[in-house]
């Protein structure tokens, strides 16, 4: 008889999420592209409202009334419709919890967020990958994987690690596929870097579908990382699950303040898409120029580039070699990318030197 508690037998099945680095191997700091963050920092007007805000010996409002109310006024949502989490992450383990467990599935696509294999472990449910197409989320393929044991689909839009993007119809058409009872998460973490003009119409679809999730965050356009905060929307009955299983107090006072003040300065966001469309762009014409090498950029509507080595540079190669130079960006094996590097959109001297290492580097491989 073992004299230490066990955990869950499935437990042992799950590898730690592993954050991006700031800093080399050998301690130096380094410019970090590796973990999405805004190059441009927070909004002022948080920064000062989170300043005020704190009173650590007090509890925060543990519904966070006042920011659900601002959430839903900006994007026209009743607030009693809004949940909030410690990010989005909390979400998405409380959503995969509350309708899957063992024996059921959990399906995502392949090339997905690596914490959708986290969460769904975590359960105990088994985890499904459908095959990726280009490295895109694969309609045909996501409904061919589906079973009877299939509880809960997670899909990132735009997807995280590869930056690509579904179009309102296929996101449509993915749902209209879907069993009733399987609950449909689109998780939106970079919403906010794409274009209005082609919103997905997840929000549209969790207003008036009862099996649909959308999860969004305050930690990438809009600058909060450190605060940990997240939010959904859904049905009533779902977003009703949610608030029994989330934490109690989940979104602290500092928090609530910096989140409630960002979303009053949507020039900020704006600023921030816009730099951000305007850098990624430049950057993907540079790694084009770099295809006689081998290199090419996957298609990207969030705050990153996933940048794939197939000729004589290897990913590992320019990883390292970036790294020597100053800059971390995402390596990752794990993922089944071993030949691509996610590199963040920081700001714009960082990616025109991020374009001539990858110049030097192709030339001396």
């Amino acid at each position: 008889m073992s004299d230490a508690p066990c955990p869950k037998p499935w437990i042992d099945a799950i590898h730690a999420y592993v954050p991006g680095k700031s800093a080399a191997d050998d301690g130096r700091p380094l410019v970090k592209l590796s973990a999405n963050e805004n190059p441009l920092g927070s909004s002022p007007a948080a920064l000062i409202a989170r300043a005020a805000a704190q009173i650590p010996s007090l509890y925060p409002d543990g519904d966070s009334t006042a920011l659900r109310e601002a959430i839903g006024r900006v994007h026209g949502i009743d607030p009693a419709l809004i949940v909030m989490g410690t990010g989005s992450g909390e979400l998405l383990h409380t959503a995969t919890g509350a309708f899957a467990g063992p024996g059921d599935e959990v399906l995502y696509s392949q090339y997905a967020f690596s914490l959708y294999e986290i969460v769904t472990r975590r359960c105990g449910a088994s985890p499904v990958e459908a095959t990726a197409s280009d490295y895109a989320n694969d309609v045909d393929a996501l409904l061919a994987a589906v079973t009877e044991r299939t509880r809960v689909v997670l899909l990132a839009n735009p997807n995280n690690p590869t930056g690509t993007f579904l179009p309102r119809a296929e996101i449509a058409r993915l749902h209209a596929g879907l069993p009733p009872a399987v609950l449909l998460v689109l998780d939106q973490a970079y919403a906010e870097y794409v274009d209005p003009a082609d919103d997905d119409g997840s929000l549209d679809l969790a207003a008036r579908c009862g099996n649909v999730l959308v999860t969004r965050t305050f930690s990438k356009a809009y600058g909060l990382a450190g605060e940990r905060v997240g939010w959904g929307t859904g049905a009533a009955p779902l977003v009703g699950v949610l608030n029994r299983i989330r934490g109690a107090f989940n979104v602290s006072n500092t928090a609530q303040a910096a989140a409630l003040a960002a979303l009053g300065d949507q020039v900020f966001v704006t600023h921030s898409r816009q730099h951000n469309a305007a850098e990624r762009a430049r950057f993907v014409a540079a790694v084009e120029t770099l295809g006689n090498h081998g290199l090419r950029a996957v298609p990207s509507e969030a705050n990153f580039v996933l940048v794939l080595f197939e000729g004589k540079l290897t990913a590992e190669a320019a990883y390292h070699g970036l790294a020597n130079r100053g800059y971390i960006t995402r390596w990752l094996p794990s993922q089944g990318l071993a030949h691509g590097l996610r590199i963040t959109i920081g700001k714009r001297a960082d990616m025109d030197a991020i374009a001539a290492i990858l110049r030097d580097l192709a030339a001396a491989a």
